[in-house]
């Protein structure tokens, strides 16, 4: 019956065309799997999908006349009628791809990638499993690995990954099941994972299995807000979770003005004598993830979240000082180009060791305890992005990052945080924060409290020379002496009298 339908419904030129086209896709996937340039690659999934649409267009014109000659064509295959209609699962009862939700997610994540323009790229960090097709170039330390995959997805579609780094990116062959975290856009024609995509986790095609867990983003109250959306009406995080969230899609926690090279400076600081107090009494909330950060009075002035990303000075000063690191948006790297971060216009750079050798820079002043200079104290500097620092020629005076380039300045935290004693415990000469924005030839340090900073010193302040090693002057550190601050404020008041 079913051979006669064929016999009488097929017609021969819709049957020719049908082969025709199959024939053909057959010989453009040959030619995609042999040639090597991102260009004709590009090509032949633009023309695979025009195939992909004529045969689905074919087949069903062929189908639905079969349907009407034979209506038992219509009813449920046997696999069907097996399996239970109304849980959406196969008999063996995993969850069919179209209704499984990281699939649905993946394909609707595919179809914004494939309608970007050329240059444009999708808001926000976005993550992807699928099968490697093929290594473009192999891991190097210094670049990561570049590679092809095919996501699993409704339509099974190509996603380049360029220099994609993380635990394992060097075990990734062929054949691996890879998940991978990051920006995607559209360069030059190739929808890619861009550079700063980081391997979540693998599966080798020998079984070999590692990597991290992907995070937790139930309840994530931005999984599909625009950078504009979230930024039109902008506020500081005030939860560590609430920076979790905004911290994976590139969101900012804290303040967004772009600091003067300058400190803003308490207009009252509290002295020992003549000596600036550094405040002692160090807050911390919410399981230790939030630092409370008070005024000169012992006022509650912010909070900075383990979790969040910080540009200001305070807010970035704050964070080293409470948790010993830099946040979320700061890269180790000095080269990484803001259009390649999820940060843009609010990505920092530089967390690299910093020596403190006045022996090589005579013009530095040198630092409490400093390895540098025969101290146990090993030091690290990271950029502070400002409007311009002026007090060097040989830095420029403009904007840290105005979202395409990266004038990094001569600001720098400078900070030696070790738990020399290995007690748990950050004593005095086992932690200091401090600030310069003439490229170390002075430095001023934070005394942990909102516009705390001490006294200058350095080369500038002894009346040498910027950053010249013949006539340079740099004065000694100003000691200052660490207590509690006056309790002023109601909540000092409370925790002294009543904690």
């Amino acid at each position: 019956m079913l051979q006669n339908n064929y016999n009488q419904l097929i017609e021969p030129s819709l049957f020719g065309a049908v082969l025709f086209i199959d024939n053909f896709y057959a010989k453009c996937y040959t030619v995609y799997m042999n040639t090597f340039t991102r260009k004709l690659k590009t090509a032949c999934v633009s023309l695979f999908a025009l195939l992909f649409g004529l045969m689905g267009t074919a087949c069903d014109t062929l189908f639905s006349k079969l349907q009407d000659s034979d209506p038992s064509l219509s009813q449920s295959s046997p696999l069907e009628d097996n399996g239970d209609k109304n849980s959406g699962e196969t008999p063996s009862g995993e969850t069919p791809p179209e209704k499984d939700e990281a699939f649905i997610k993946a394909t609707e994540i595919m179809d914004k990638a494939y309608a970007l323009s050329v240059g444009e790229s999708l808001d926000g960090v976005y993550v992807l499993t699928g099968i490697v097709t093929e290594i473009d170039r192999d891991y190097a330390a210094n670049r990561g690995i570049w590679l092809y995959f095919d996501v699993n997805e409704e339509h099974s579609r190509e996603m380049y990954c360029y220099k994609l780094k993380g635990d394992g990116a060097e075990l990734i062959g062929k054949g691996s099941t890879i998940t991978v975290s990051g920006k995607i856009k559209n360069y030059k024609g190739m929808v890619e994972f861009d550079e700063g995509c980081t391997l979540v986790s693998y599966v080798l095609a020998d079984g070999t299995q590692g990597g991290t867990d992907l995070p937790d983003l139930t309840g994530d109250p931005y999984a599909n807000m625009t950078k504009a959306e979230f930024y039109a009406d902008y506020s500081p995080a005030t939860s560590n979770e609430d920076a979790y969230y905004r911290s994976y899609h590139g969101f900012m926690s804290g303040e967004l003005t772009v600091p003067d090279q300058a400190p803003t400076t308490s207009s009252y600081r509290p002295k020992n004598g003549n000596v600036y107090v550094r405040n002692s009494e160090m807050v911390y909330e919410d399981d230790g993830d939030a630092y409370v950060v008070v005024d000169a009075y012992g006022n509650e002035a912010f909070t900075v979240y383990r979790e969040g990303a910080y540009i200001t000075l305070e807010e970035v000063a704050a964070y080293v000082y409470a948790f010993g690191t830099y946040p979320k948006n700061y890269t180790t790297s000095k080269n990484t180009d803001p259009n390649d971060s999820i940060w843009d216009e609010y990505l920092r750079l530089n967390h690299t060791a910093f020596s403190g050798d006045t022996s090589r820079y005579p013009y530095e002043p040198v630092l409490p305890n400093i390895s540098g200079c025969g101290g146990d104290l090993n030091y690290y500097e990271m950029d502070i992005g400002t409007t311009g620092t002026d007090c060097d020629p040989s830095y420029e005076a403009d904007i840290y990052n105005d979202g395409d380039t990266i004038t990094r300045g001569a600001a720098r935290i400078v900070y030696g945080k070790n738990d020399l004693d290995k007690d748990g415990v950050f004593e005095r000469g086992e932690l200091h924060v401090f600030y310069t924005y003439n490229h170390y030839n002075d430095f001023q340090e934070y005394l942990n409290y909102e516009g705390g900073w001490g006294e200058m010193f350095g080369n500038i302040t002894g009346g040498g020379t910027i950053s010249d090693k013949y006539d340079c002057n740099p004065t000694d550190y100003v000691e200052v002496y660490i207590d509690e601050l006056p309790a002023s404020g109601t909540r000092a008041l409370f925790r002294r009298y009543f904690q």
